[in-house]
């Protein structure tokens, strides 16, 4: 009887001595690690290693390579930092997001405006779909988080589980206010990570906090709240959001301890909007000693909107707790899910006080009749089986090494430059000479192929020019490159 041979072992895409034909020959002699990160990174970019498979073992690509296993290592702690993998123990280094694949810059649109025009002082409230759409090498714009390190491995088992546990029924209309299991993940989230204690019952979840904003503006207009304090400098998209809505929107001055409450207190506005974490754009937390003058402010009868702006991303030392979780029936609440996943996904979160609650309800019932639910579920689902937080840990060492990039880029090209907001957030915020005019500047620097924003757009009184810059979704070489860039255009202006 003849013995069956031995089965030999299925080839994985770990597999191999020609693992993406690559030939070391190529590396430029002191560049080998740059050369494997960039061979790697255009593999995961045209899907020929894809999202959830492995990568070869340190030890085994580089014997294959003839290289150190140093020169391998170094190569998966870059693509590691930039999101693109992991290391997930005895499993290996896996992929877990996709950078974009390289593409020629389409033609502009025949209704692209120029930069000059998309640069105006007083912008519309068109302004940011205008400048989304406009074509950059670039983008040092705010307010993007990485979007190549969304975790779709994560999100996609997330929803795997969702699918094989969802009846029938939960596939019909649910409460407007939320689904119970993201409302519980998210009193969770909240108790853990921003000292609020609150019952899921009270949790609203919503299309992020712009919607927040909105429901917010329907339901305090009719109990005599049609004034809103705003920082200043703050939020452009945010005053003209309160605008849109016949919200009049009053400035407050911003000095290096936030808010100045002692001129809320004199204006007599009933209610007040900030970002009291991380001060968009200043980068300002409120200090303790304004917070107490806030809180007493507040139990006088002022009602606080609290934008837990960029919250989670503290890098010095624990986020300040919210201010929600100090004084409840005097502050309504927002957060979101957009700096931390992706804006894409619209769903956030609103706390609002007791006597406000059934107006806002109301307004969110009459708006959409509550939010999409299978996207609620995975949400609850990552965050309660700890994958939100794991991604969080990996965007908080890539954005500080991400910050670091851009501080050292500004200090080597605009050393005349002040940065502010460096302990937290995903932007930051420089000043300039008070000759510079900040919006030239700005379409100087896209029609240098690099986006930015101008600091005046954010403020409603004269205040010093400068740049709002991102750095979240760049990588280090592009920080560089879109800095140099703006220290070209400001020489030669």
């Amino acid at each position: 009887m003849s013995r069956a041979k031995p089965r030999a072992p299925e080839r994985s895409i770990t597999a191999g001595s020609d693992f993406l034909h690559l030939t070391i020959a190529d590396a430029p002699p002191g560049g080998r690690a740059d050369w494997l990160a960039a061979r790697l990174r255009q593999a995961i970019a045209e899907g020929r290693v894809p999202v959830g498979g492995r990568l070869p073992a340190t030890r085994l690509l580089a014997a294959d390579l003839g290289v150190s296993r140093g020169v391998v290592t170094e190569a998966y702690q870059r693509l590691t930092e930039e999101g693109h993998v992991t290391g997930r123990g005895r499993a290996g280094t896996v992929v877990v997001a996709a950078p974009p694949a390289p593409v020629a810059p389409a033609p502009a649109p025949a209704t692209a405006l120029a930069p000059a025009a998309l640069f105006p002082p007083a912008p519309g409230t068109d302004i940011f779909d205008a400048v989304r759409a406009a074509s950059a090498t670039i983008d040092l714009t705010p307010g993007v988080p990485d979007l190549a390190a969304f975790p779709r491995a994560d999100w996609l088992r997330a929803e795997r589980t969702v699918l094989r546990h969802l009846a029938a029924a939960d596939f019909g209309y649910g409460d407007p206010c939320g689904t119970p299991a993201l409302r519980r993940a998210v009193a969770a989230w909240l108790a853990r990570s921003r000292g609020i204690a609150v019952d899921p019952v009270d949790v609203i979840v919503v299309a992020g906090v712009s919607q927040a904003l909105g429901l917010l503006a329907q339901a305090l207009g009719p109990a005599g709240i049609d004034r809103i304090a705003v920082e200043d400098p703050g939020s452009l998209g945010v005053r003209q959001h309160l605008n849109n809505w016949g919200v009049d929107t009053p400035p407050i001055a911003v000095d290096d301890a936030g808010l100045r409450v002692d001129e809320l207190a004199a204006s007599g506005v009933p209610a007040a909007m900030l970002t009291p974490a991380h001060q968009f754009p200043t980068g300002v937390v409120l200090d303790g000693d304004r917070r107490r003058q806030l809180l007493d402010w507040a139990r006088s009868g002022g009602l606080i909107i609290e934008d837990d702006y960029d919250a989670e991303h503290r890098y010095d030392r624990p986020p300040v707790p919210a201010l929600r979780g100090l004084l409840p029936e005097q502050v309504c609440y927002a957060g979101s899910v957009s700096k931390l996943l992706a804006p894409a996904l619209r769903v956030g979160w609103l706390l609002v006080p007791t006597r406000h609650r059934e107006a806002v309800v109301a307004a969110k019932r009459n708006a959409d009749l509550g939010n999409a639910v299978l996207p609620q579920l995975v949400l609850a689902e990552l965050m309660t089986s700890g994958g939100l937080e794991r991604h969080l840990r990996l965007l908080r060492r890539r954005h500080i090494h991400r910050r670091d990039a851009m501080i050292a880029a500004l200090a080597r090209h605009l050393p005349t430059a002040t940065v502010h907001g460096a302990a937290a957030g995903l932007h930051l915020t420089i000043s300039l000479a008070d000759a510079v005019v900040d919006t030239d500047l700005a379409a100087a620097v896209l029609a240098r192929g690099v986006k930015v924003q101008p600091l005046s757009w954010h403020c409603q009184r004269p205040y010093r020019p400068g740049l709002v810059l991102g750095y979240a979704a760049r990588t280090v070489t592009e920080i560089e490159d879109g800095v140099a860039v703006i220290a070209a255009a400001l020489r030669s202006g």
